[in-house]
């Protein structure tokens, strides 16, 4: 018991310490979790053969995260991703397939085995991919969103490629295999005919699908009635295992068999119960499925066959980072989407352990063979946050600076406002002032922001608002008013700052992130500063206190008393802000008045609980008892 507690220890401490060490090297947790691997493992020594059973265990986190993907894919969307699921994933399945199988072939391969490495090639890896889109927010791109088709596709591939892979069988591999090898798994298929097996799996399937639509929600409805949470978690963990289970007895994929029973259940209220049950024991167990991972990479056959590992390796990358990019072309993914949809699937994927596990089992793959293309799969994901990285530093922002290196745009037209920056708070600004009818003049210096305007017919021009050439091209001297919406915090400062000096009678409006930048911005002459969540949290703020059972008269009173106590004490706040250090504005001083800012804003509220009002100060009236009743009968 001891020696499990150790060893349960060190993967833990390798995970605790390399894992936000990678995340801060912008790294990446997958890279942390291999790192982590390597080290406690060939390098230090300090786990070993138990590294194996381990991963088995953990590829149950594999199983957990198809679930989880399943549960956020409604038929519905599927239906609406038939295009691309199919098109570009089944096309990139089939190319990849066929480019391994003949560059195997060309090797000296049995066609079998040819065949059968192109296919366990052809897949990329879900987990690191999913979780990098998740943790780098790539995840609505055109890119991201190409690659999630694409590993959807893969992932459902997985069906028949378990299926096909036994025909293919070696002769020679079968007459040297050892029986004693089999017949420790439980199997409700064995000895079956061909009929026979393919009835028993369209009835398990059959079943489940069943299962999940017409037992699931009267199941979760009685376990959610019991009020334990910890009830809800077991209940959860029992699906999945339970599937995982039913699948395995009848030859059938456990990961597969969970995906398509979250599919099933994606449109349940209890979705995002189930999804916040499972998600910690899924990134648990796949953060423990990369270690073992990296623990698993067998050194000495590394050194061995250094240059024939490095070189399969990069075959497989880049003869699937050309079909990937191609097919981004063909199927228009523009821009840096493409080679970010390229980039983050050239590598092998952990369904690739699976299947060549699978493969020596049923005699397709010598054991020699599939310990050296364990290797390719490893060294390739190994390498995937790398590519990552490359996308990250190199091309984006190449593709980033080519957009916004352009000339900027001859602005053909004058308006009574320019507005400098549109986007997400410049865009609602320019809404309101054109649908009242007020000419605007649009200036942004992201290529692609002007571009999305376009887009939706919205006139706007390409260059730098801070420029002064630029704001004389736009008509600044007879603008009636400037507003300063740009990202660039000093920049907006020293935007304010030159069109007070320099074009006095032009109104300034700014927005300011907080209170240090709403100061900047005024000290600097702006006529107006708004600061961009001040409202929109105080309107939130208002609807808030209703939610909790305040009268939304009430919440309006408590709303303006707020406002009116910070309004009163803006000056003040702003002189201490003045008179502070230019290194400490936020000084002592400073802090003591906004701690009795605080006081007062809990006097007004209090004042507030005491407070009566009028009728006519309501402005309205509560209806009569049984009113509602009455109005019934009426209609």
């Amino acid at each position: 018991m001891t020696l499990y507690f150790l060893q349960a220890f060190i993967y833990l401490l390798a995970a605790v310490i390399a894992v936000p060490l990678a995340k801060r090297l912008g790294l990446g947790s997958v890279l942390g979790y291999l790192i982590a691997g390597v080290v406690i493992g060939p390098i230090t020594g300090l786990v070993g053969e138990e590294t194996m059973t381990i991963q088995h265990f953990a590829e149950f986190g594999v199983v957990m995260m198809l679930f989880l993907v399943g549960l956020e894919l409604q038929p519905k969307m599927l239906w609406e991703m038939r295009n691309r699921l199919i098109g570009l994933g089944g096309l990139q399945v089939v190319l990849s397939t066929a480019l391994g199988w003949g560059l195997a072939q060309y090797a000296g391969l049995p066609w079998q085995s040819a065949l059968t490495i192109g296919m366990i090639f052809s897949l990329s890896s879900t987990a690191i991919v999913l979780q990098t889109f998740s943790e780098k927010h790539l995840g609505n791109t055109d890119g991201g969103r190409s690659a999630f088709s694409v590993l959807l596709l893969q992932d459902i591939a997985v069906i028949p490629m378990l299926a096909f892979i036994p025909l293919l069988a070696l002769p020679e591999l079968i007459s040297g295999a050892s029986q004693g090898d089999h017949g420790h798994d439980i199997s409700l298929v064995a000895g079956l005919p061909g009929w026979g097996y393919a009835l028993v799996v369209i009835t398990t399937i059959g079943l489940l699908i069943a299962a999940g639509h017409f037992f699931s929600r009267p199941l979760f409805r009685y376990v959610a009635s019991s009020g334990l949470r910890e009830i809800f978690t077991a209940t959860a963990l029992l699906l999945v295992i339970g599937i995982a289970a039913l699948m395995g007895l009848v030859g059938l994929s456990p990961a597969l068999g969970t995906f398509l029973a979250g599919v099933v259940l994606a449109n349940s209220e209890f979705r995002h119960e189930l999804e916040s049950n499972i998600e910690p024991f899924k990134g648990l167990l796949l953060g423990l499925f990369f270690i073992t991972v990296g623990a698993g990479v067998n050194f000495g056959v590394l050194w061995e066959q250094l240059g024939l590992v490095l070189a399969l390796t990069a075959a497989v990358m880049l003869g699937k980072l050309v079909i990937l990019y191609l097919l981004g072309w063909v199927f228009k993914v523009r821009g840096s989407d493409r080679w970010l949809f390229a980039l983050s699937l050239a590598q092998a994927g952990e369904f690739g352990f699976v299947l060549l596990g699978y493969s020596q089992q049923n005699q397709v793959l010598s054991q020699d063979l599939v310990q050296m293309l364990s290797l390719v799969v490893a060294l390739s994901m190994f390498l995937t946050p790398a590519l990552f990285i490359l996308f990250e530093r190199v091309i984006l922002p190449r593709y980033e600076q080519r957009s916004n290196e352009r000339e900027a745009d001859t602005i053909d037209e004058k308006g009574t406002v320019i507005i400098a920056g549109v986007g997400r708070f410049g865009q609602i600004i320019n809404r309101m002032l054109t649908v009242n009818g007020i000419p605007t003049v649009v200036l942004d210096h992201e290529a692609d922001q002007v571009e999305n305007l376009r887009s939706i017919r919205v006139k706007s021009y390409f260059g730098d608002a801070t420029r002064p050439d630029m704001l004389h091209t736009a008509g600044i001297e007879q603008a009636k008013a400037l507003v300063v919406a740009i990202d660039e915090r000093e920049a907006a400062v020293e935007l304010v700052h030159y069109v007070k000096q320099t074009y006095p009678k032009v109104k300034v409006l700014a927005r300011a992130y907080d209170r240090g930048h709403l100061y900047a911005l005024r000290s600097a002459g702006a006529d107006v500063v708004i600061k961009e969540t001040l409202h929109s949290a105080l309107a939130l703020g208002s609807e808030t206190l209703v939610a909790l059972g305040n009268h939304p008269f009430r919440a309006r009173q408590r709303r303006l008393a707020f406002e009116e106590v910070e309004r009163e004490h803006d000056k003040l706040l702003y002189d201490s802000w003045l008179q502070g250090d230019e290194g400490d504005r936020f000084g002592t001083h400073y802090r003591d008045l906004f701690m009795q800012l605080e006081e007062l804003l809990g006097e007004a509220m209090r004042g507030q609980d005491s407070e009566r009002h009028s009728r006519a100060e309501r402005s309205w009236t509560p209806p009569p008892k049984n009113y509602l009743d009455h109005w019934k009968k009426q209609g």
